[in-house]
C-alpha cells in the first residue's frame, strides 16, 4: 500500500496527464471503474477480478493524493473514517456482550437505525433516500420519488410537451453556440425524455442498454461485411455503411 501511494504522489509530481486532473475530472472514471468491476465479478476470471479491483484502489488513492496536496484530508484519512464508520455501524460484531445474537433482518434493521442517527442535525431533502446510481437510474428514481410527493405532470402528453420545450432550447443553445448553454440544456432534454419513458412505464436504463446492444451487433456486422470485401472500416464512405447498417436492420431482427 506504501508503494502504490509512493508512485501516486510521483506520478502527481512527474507526469503531465496525471498533473492536469481534478477530482472533477476524475470521477467519471471511478464509476467506469466500479462497472468494470461489476462485469469482472460476473464473468468469474478471478484474475481480471483482481485486476479491476486495483483499477478501482487507484481512483481512490488518486483522489485522496489530490485532496491531501491541497491539505483536505489524505488517504489514512479516508482509511479511518471507513474504519470508524464500519466499527459504528456493527456495535452488534464490536460491542457483541450488549447484543442478543441478531439475525441478518435485525442486521439490517440496525444499521439503518445508525445511519440515521448519523444523519441528524445535517441538512435533508426528502430525495436524500434515492442512492446515487448511473444517470438514467438516478434520473429515474427521483422523479419517481418526486411523483409520489405529488410533484409530477398529470400525463404523457404534459411530460412530451416538457421535452418538446427543451428540445427547442437546446436548439437555441446551438444556433448561439453557447457551450455551457448546450450541456445544461441538453442535461435538460435528457431528463425530460427520461420522464416520458417513466409515464409510459418504461425502463430509461433497460431502453439505452437494449439501443446499445443493437448498435454493437449492427456495428460488428458492418465489420464483417468490411473484412469479406477485403476493406477496413477506415475503407469505406459513410454511403457504404449505411448501406449495410440497413442490411444489418433487416438480417438481424
Amino acid at each position: 500500500m506504501q508503494q502504490l501511494l509512493s508512485i501516486m504522489q510521483q506520478l502527481r509530481q512527474q507526469c503531465p496527464w496525471d498533473q492536469k486532473q481534478t477530482p472533477e475530472s476524475l470521477t467519471q472514471y471511478a464509476i467506469e471503474e466500479a462497472y468494470e468491476v461489476e462485469a469482472a465479478v460476473r464473468s468469474g476470471k478471478v484474475d481480471d477480478v483482481r485486476d479491476e479491483l486495483g483499477d478501482l484502489l487507484l481512483q481512490v488513492v488518486f483522489q485522496a493524493q489530490m485532496y491531501s496536496e491541497q491539505g483536505a484530508f489524505d488517504f489514512q484519512d479516508v482509511v479511518q473514517a471507513i474504519c470508524d464508520k464500519l466499527i459504528r455501524r456493527h456495535p452488534h460484531v464490536f460491542q457483541a456482550e450488549q447484543f442478543a445474537q441478531l439475525s441478518a433482518e435485525d442486521v439490517a434493521a440496525l444499521w439503518k437505525t445508525i445511519k440515521q442517527q448519523e444523519k441528524q442535525g445535517k441538512a435533508k431533502s426528502r430525495l436524500d433516500e434515492v442512492k446515487h446510481a448511473p444517470a438514467l437510474v438516478q434520473a429515474q428514481q427521483i422523479q419517481q420519488h418526486a411523483a409520489q410527493l405529488g410533484f409530477d405532470f398529470h400525463t404523457v402528453q404534459d411530460a412530451y410537451g416538457k421535452l418538446e420545450e427543451e428540445l427547442q432550447e437546446l436548439q437555441q443553445a446551438i444556433q448561439q453556440q453557447q457551450s455551457d448553454e448546450i450541456q445544461d440544456e441538453l442535461g435538460d432534454c435528457l431528463f425530460s425524455l427520461i420522464n416520458v419513458g417513466r409515464k409510459l412505464g418504461v425502463s430509461s436504463e433497460l431502453a439505452l442498454l437494449g439501443t446499445i446492444h443493437k448498435f454493437r451487433t449492427r456495428f460488428a456486422y458492418i465489420e464483417d461485411q468490411a473484412e469479406l470485401q477485403q476493406k477496413t472500416i477506415e475503407d469505406m464512405t459513410l454511403e457504404e455503411m449505411d448501406q449495410l447498417w440497413e442490411q444489418a436492420k433487416q438480417q438481424l431482427k
